[in-house]
C-alpha cells in the first residue's frame, strides 16, 4: 500500500520492487550497488524507466530510497516510511504464478515442505541459537511443487520445524482447489513434519502425505529380521543390501490413530541404516519399495532449490534489524528465484541451460559484455559474435518474444 503524495512520486512501487528483484537476480544483493545501477541505461530499459520527471533526479532509485522501502513500519506510516507491504497478497502471488504456469489442471501434484537455517551474524530481532545447526539463525519454511516456489515464510528458530506448516498448507491447498478441485495433492517432507496436527488435517481434508519418521527402538525391533537378512546379503555380496517391511504403527501418546509405516532395512558396509516413512497412501495405491525409493526419496530435489535461493539469489542476506524487514528481503529473494525459474521454463527449454542454476544462467546469459549506445529514440546493444553462448541467448530472446505475444 502506497501512502505517498501521488503528485510528488518519482519512483512507483512497481519500479522500486522491480529494481530490487532484478538487481538480486543479476547478482547485486547490496543496496549500495544501486547508487551506480540507477544511472545504467540497460537497467533502466529492464525496469521500463529511462528518464526521470525531475531533472535533478536519476531515472532509478538510489540506496536510500530502496532502504526506506525495506525498513517499513509494522502497521502505521511515518514521515519517511509510507509504503506498507501486503503480506497476504505477496504470499498468494506465489500460488497464482504456479497456477498460471499450467494450461490445464494436472491429475496429481506433490508439495514439498522443508525448513532450513538462515544464519545471522548480528543482533537481529528474533534471533535465537539453534542447537542442531550450531549457530544463531532464522528457520524459514519453504514449500515447493517441483521447481515452483509456493511459500517462503520467515520464522524464528526457537520452534519446532513444523510450526505453522498446517496453516500454510491449509492456505495453499485452498487456493489450489479453487482452481483445480479434482487434482490429487500429496505432501512430502522429512521427519520434522510427521506431526499429529498436520497428518490429522490431511486425513480430514482429502490430502495425502508421505513423511519421514524418526526411528526408535520399537520401530527398529519391528524390522530386526529384515536388518539381519540385509546384513547377511551385504556380507556375502560386499554390496549394500536392503529390505522393506509394511507396518501398522501408532505412538503411545501423540498419534490419534494407527498409520501405515514403511520400514527400510538397509546394510551398507559394516553399518545398518534403518529408515522409516509414514504415509496415508494405501498399499493398493503404491507398494512399499516404490513409495520409498521413487516417491519419498525424490524430495531431495527440493533441497537443491533451497540452496539455489540461499546461495545464488541471496536469501541468506537477512541483515536488517527488524524481523518484518528481513521477511521482506526473503520475499525479494524469492521473487528473484521465481523470475529465474520462469526464464528456465519459458526461454531455455531445449538449450544447454535448461537445467542450469541461477548463478550459471547469470554468468553465461545475463552478465556478458556488450557495447551500449544511447540515442534519442533507442538504446542499442551490440554483442560480440564470439560470444560462446550466443545460441542460447538467441533462443531465449526469441522464446520470450513469442511468449509476450
Amino acid at each position: 500500500m502506497d501512502h505517498r503524495d501521488a503528485g510528488a512520486i518519482e519512483h512507483s512501487v512497481r519500479t522500486l520492487v522491480a529494481q530490487r528483484v532484478f538487481g538480486i537476480a543479476l547478482g547485486y544483493e547490496d543496496l549500495n550497488d544501486h547508487e551506480t545501477l540507477r544511472h545504467d541505461p540497460v537497467f533502466g530499459v529492464l525496469i521500463g524507466k529511462l528518464t526521470a520527471r525531475h531533472g535533478r533526479c536519476a531515472a532509478l532509485a538510489g540506496k536510500s530510497t530502496l532502504n526506506r522501502l525495506e525498513l517499513h513500519p509494522s502497521s502505521r506510516i511515518s514521515r519517511y516510511h509510507k509504503i506498507l507491504p501486503r503480506g497476504e497478497a505477496i504470499e498468494g502471488g506465489w500460488v497464482e504464478q504456479f497456477l498460471a504456469a499450467h494450461r490445464e489442471a494436472p491429475g496429481e501434484i506433490v508439495l514439498d515442505l522443508d525448513a532450513t537455517d538462515d544464519p545471522l551474524h548480528g543482533h537481529q530481532e528474533g534471533r535465537f541459537f539453534h542447537g542442531f545447526y550450531d549457530h544463531y539463525c532464522y528457520l524459514p519454511l519453504y514449500i515447493f511443487c517441483g521447481e515452483h516456489l509456493l511459500c517462503a515464510k520467515l520464522r524464528r528458530s526457537n520452534i519446532d520445524a513444523s510450526a505453522g506448516a498446517r496453516e500454510e498448507i491449509e492456505r495453499i491447498v485452498g487456493l489450489i482447489r479453487e482452481r483445480w478441485p479434482a487434482t490429487r495433492i500429496i505432501l512430502r517432507a522429512d521427519s520434522g513434519f510427521a506431526r499429529e496436527e498436520l497428518m490429522s488435517w490431511c486425513e480430514g481434508h482429502g490430502v495425502h502425505y508421505v513423511f519421514g519418521l524418526a526411528r526408535n527402538r520399537r520401530l527398529q525391533r519391528a524390522i530386526g529380521a529384515e536388518l539381519h537378512q540385509a546384513a547377511l546379503e551385504s556380507a556375502r555380496t560386499r554390496e549394500p543390501a536392503r529390505r522393506f517391511k509394511e507396518l501398522t504403527y501408532a505412538t503411545r501418546r501423540s498419534w490419534s490413530r494407527p498409520r501405515r509405516v514403511i520400514g527400510k532395512a538397509e546394510h551398507t558396509g559394516d553399518k545398518s541404516n534403518p529408515r522409516f516413512v509414514v504415509s496415508s497412501l494405501s498399499i493398493k495405491a503404491i507398494a512399499a519399495r516404490e513409495l520409498y525409493e521413487q516417491l519419498y526419496c525424490a524430495r531431495g530435489e527440493m533441497e537443491n532449490r533451497i540452496k539455489e535461493a540461499l546461495l545464488n539469489l541471496f536469501a541468506d542476506r537477512l541483515s536488517t534489524a527488524t524481523f518484518r524487514a528481513n521477511q521482506l528481503r526473503l520475499w525479494f529473494a524469492s521473487a528473484a528465484y521465481v523470475l529465474m525459474h520462469a526464464l528456465r521454463r519459458l526461454a531455455l527449454v531445449g538449450t544447454a541451460l535448461s537445467r542450469a542454476c541461477a548463478h550459471t544462467i547469470r554468468l553465461k546469459l545475463l552478465k556478458i559484455g556488450a557495447v551500449v549506445t544511447v540515442s534519442v529514440r533507442r538504446v542499442r546493444l551490440a554483442m560480440s559474435e564470439a560470444c560462446p553462448d550466443q545460441r542460447e541467448s538467441i533462443a531465449a530472446f526469441q522464446a520470450l518474444g513469442a511468449a509476450a505475444r
